[in-house]
């Protein structure tokens, strides 16, 4: 079978001698891995293909009962040269595309959550990302993976519930003490969902800075309610 899909490239890997290994969430087959061959080869031709944060169509070849397809061509949309400009944006999309790797299962198709990533992007290539950007695309992923809370928690308000669930990224932008207290918050939820699904921590965990950003602003955490 031979599709072609819109897709951004999550995570690549070095197989074989000359092949690598790319996760990549689809816009209509969800998340998937695929070898691109011959790629590592001077004369390899899809190697923009299978570079992290790249949007583009991709043509894909699987085998009838196989598990991983074969990228076999494609066509650029976008590399996002303002996020890999910026080492702060940089890791904010890593950070982005690590979660999608981690949270989403193979081949389950969710157009809302390749949307999500692609907006996510899109903000970070024309904004820098503000301290609210990781805790609100980390919640809105949560809820597409029916994870999410259905109310706020944790005495946050509703109005500011929403914005971080529906706001554009690049708008999260807070001064008032309580917005801060409230955010610190919703860090805390994030923090401690993650650190109860994961196995293992988060790579981009550290170099966004986000265990100092996740701990809480008291000393002992209520119950979720």
């Amino acid at each position: 079978m031979i599709f072609t899909d819109t897709g951004i490239i999550l995570l690549r890997q070095p197989f074989r001698e000359s092949d690598r290994v790319v996760s990549i969430y689809t816009r209509e087959h969800g998340r998937l891995n695929a070898r691109v061959p011959g790629v590592s080869r001077t004369t390899g031709k899809l190697k923009a293909l299978c570079e992290p944060l790249t949007l583009a169509d991709l043509r894909i070849y699987v085998k009838r009962g196989g598990v991983m397809g074969t990228i076999t061509g494609g066509k650029l949309h976008s590399v996002f040269p303002a996020i890999h400009r910026d080492l702060k944006r940089t890791t904010a999309a890593l950070h982005c595309c690590e979660l999608m790797l981690r949270l989403t299962p193979l081949h389950q198709v969710s157009t809302p959550k390749f949307e999500l990533l692609t907006q996510a992007l899109l903000s970070l290539e024309s904004h820098a990302p503000t301290p609210a950007f990781s805790a609100a695309f980390t919640l809105r992923l949560m809820m597409l993976a029916g994870f999410g809370l259905d109310h706020p928690v944790l005495q946050i308000s509703p109005e500011f519930w929403q914005r971080m669930h529906e706001d554009n990224f690049e708008n999260l932008t807070f001064e008032d003490p309580q917005d801060l207290l409230y955010l610190a918050k919703c860090n805390s939820v994030v923090r401690r969902f993650l650190n109860q699904y994961l196995t293992y921590p988060l790579q981009t965990a550290k170099p966004l800075g986000l265990t100092d950003t996740f701990e809480p602003a008291w000393h002992e955490e209520p119950a979720l309610v």
